[in-house]
């Protein structure tokens, strides 16, 4: 095959959208930390379906337009670092054949150059031993290939061969890789992508997922609300979506007594179930206690947690129902979790909030859907986690208005820096204050492990739970409030002065007295505030000033 057109470009795509799709779960599972929000594979499955939808939409022989509506397709849907790293690479690939009505080996192998070159750009501080890793060296091996070749077939295996390589070798780049025992994330999904590039070039089929037919999605993403017009009425108001693998040692699985047992947890109860794998459904006020108790049967491959309330305010908006006023001269926007958080977040300043944070990443096109339609000459975004940064700065360079990103990595420095916004103060005087407030509040949360593993000193278990300090797991065990107190104690020091505690869902009014008496006691001069976040997953999330 030596020229590859707009058609066969869409076919590819298509074909590696599917076989990521179909090895999301497993990508998901390469998450260093054994935390329930391992989401690689979902956001970058979620990035490229969303370029693969657009591309759909836009097929025709010019390859070089093909790939504009790709690169659209993949900037406006990416989610996560991951995703947003796929949408670069491929938007530099794209451009480098924007003008190409078909293109061939050489121009093959020069487009995943430039991309690969664009994605480096991006990343302000690139880590070797990750998806852009993969990226450069498959590209480098194509680009040798294809001087001795006019087979795009074989340019293309020549990426796919060096991409597994390269993943094989980024535990050797990455220590923490190494002792957990995982190749990279990002890599992988990106190889799946390759591979399936490649099966339809050859045309080969892609295999068929395993237990496909437990992997149907029976949430509706646009819930059907009726007549319903307040929405505080939508209760219970989270739609808890998870798989369990069953596991030998734990549980025996009875599904009778499991169908009982999870309707204790809300409604719209659906359980599905085969040798293997059961698959919930259930609208919660507590998804956490859900997943707690469908942990004891076995590994929890799949989590996905949506904020109903959140959705029905979306229908409202579509229907031109106002429930609250969002233009506004200058948005500041903030991403969270936890209906609690949110109300903080509104109290302290934020024009607008976007459900997301740790348990579904928004998009890039999320965040700008909501700086657009707020009217604003002018915005501050605070993503609140890590994961998010690059699909806020990808958004703030999408829209026609001065947008500057605050890079939170946690809730506790979102809330931070907000408290130093002044409405009246210029956008860079703002900026200054608000980047400056992160320095001064320390992060940590508690939440449970997924799966066993010894990480940076830390031997877990699976079904304990973690204290994590910043991004560190600093201490696990089975004792819920022996974890508090140890994650307290490293992050608290002579200079501290105000604790604030960020109740989750699962976390109860006694625990809470119980860690305000500890601090209380234990440190004099430190003032404690309490917060109910009702955040998922997250049982607690502390920060310190």
């Amino acid at each position: 095959m030596n020229k590859i057109d707009g058609k066969l470009f869409a076919e590819m795509i298509a074909a590696g959208a599917n076989n990521l799709s179909q090895n999301a779960e497993y990508v998901d599972s390469l998450n260093v930390f054994p935390v329930p929000d391992g989401d690689t594979g979902t956001n970058m499955n979620l990035s490229m379906s969303s370029g693969a939808k657009e591309t759909k939409e836009h097929v025709e022989a010019h390859i070089g337009n093909v790939g504009k509506a790709f690169s659209k397709g993949l900037l406006m849907g990416a989610r996560g670092n991951s995703g947003v790293i796929l949408s670069q690479l491929f938007r530099g690939f794209s451009k480098s054949i924007e003008t190409c009505e078909d293109i061939d080996a050489k121009k093959f192998a020069k487009a995943f150059d430039s991309g690969v070159k664009t994605a480096y750009k991006a990343v302000m501080k690139p880590v070797e031993g990750t998806i852009l890793t993969v990226a450069r060296e498959a590209s480098e091996h194509a680009t040798e290939i294809a001087q001795s070749t006019d087979d795009v077939i074989v340019v293309m295996e020549a990426i796919v061969e060096a991409g597994n390589a390269s993943l094989k070798r980024t535990p050797d780049l990455l220590p923490v890789l190494k002792e957990v025992g995982v190749v990279d994330s990002g890599g992988q999904g990106l190889v799946y992508v390759y591979e399936g590039f490649l099966a339809m070039m050859k045309g080969e089929k892609i295999a068929e997922p395993v237990n496909v037919k437990m992997d149907e999605n029976f949430i509706n993403d646009d819930h059907d609300f009726g007549d319903v017009v307040k929405t505080e009425d939508i209760v219970p108001g989270f739609c808890t979506e998870f798989m369990v693998r069953f596991k030998s040692g734990m549980k025996p699985f009875d599904e009778d007594e499991f169908r009982n047992d999870m309707a204790n947890f809300g409604d719209s109860l659906l359980v599905i179930s085969d040798d293997e794998i059961v698959k919930t459904h259930v609208h919660s006020e507590t998804p956490g206690e859900a997943l707690t108790y469908g942990s004891q049967y076995g590994e929890i491959i799949k989590i996905k947690v949506e904020n109903m309330r959140e959705q029905h305010r979306e229908v409202l908006r579509k229907r031109g129902i106002k429930q609250e006023a969002k233009v506004v001269d200058k948005a500041v926007v903030t991403i969270s979790m936890g209906e609690g958080i949110t109300q903080l977040f509104e109290s302290i300043g934020a024009t607008h909030v976007i459900s997301g944070g740790q348990t579904m990443n928004p998009s890039t096109e999320d965040i700008v859907k909501v700086i657009e339609s707020s009217k604003c000459k002018e915005a501050i975004i605070l993503p609140n986690n890590k994961n998010i940064i690059m699909a806020a700065e990808q958004a703030a360079s999408v829209v026609d208005i001065p947008v500057v990103v605050i890079p939170t990595k946690t809730i506790p420095q979102g809330l931070s820096a907000l408290l130093r916004y002044t409405p009246e103060a210029e956008l860079e005087e703002n900026q200054t204050a608000m980047a400056e407030a992160i320095s001064h509040v320390k992060s940590g949360s508690v939440t449970y492990a997924v799966r066993d593993t010894s990480i940076e000193g830390v031997d877990i278990e699976k079904g304990a739970y973690m204290g994590l300090f910043e991004s560190k797991i600093k201490v696990a065990d089975f004792d819920q409030a022996k974890v508090c107190q140890q994650l307290l104690d490293a992050m608290i020091d002579e200079d501290s002065e105000i604790v604030t505690i960020i109740a989750g869902e699962e976390a109860d009014e006694e625990q809470v007295n119980a860690l305000t008496e500890y601090i209380e006691d234990r440190y004099e001069d430190v003032e404690v505030e309490v917060h109910q976040g009702q955040q998922p997953i997250y049982s607690f999330i502390f920060a310190v000033e």
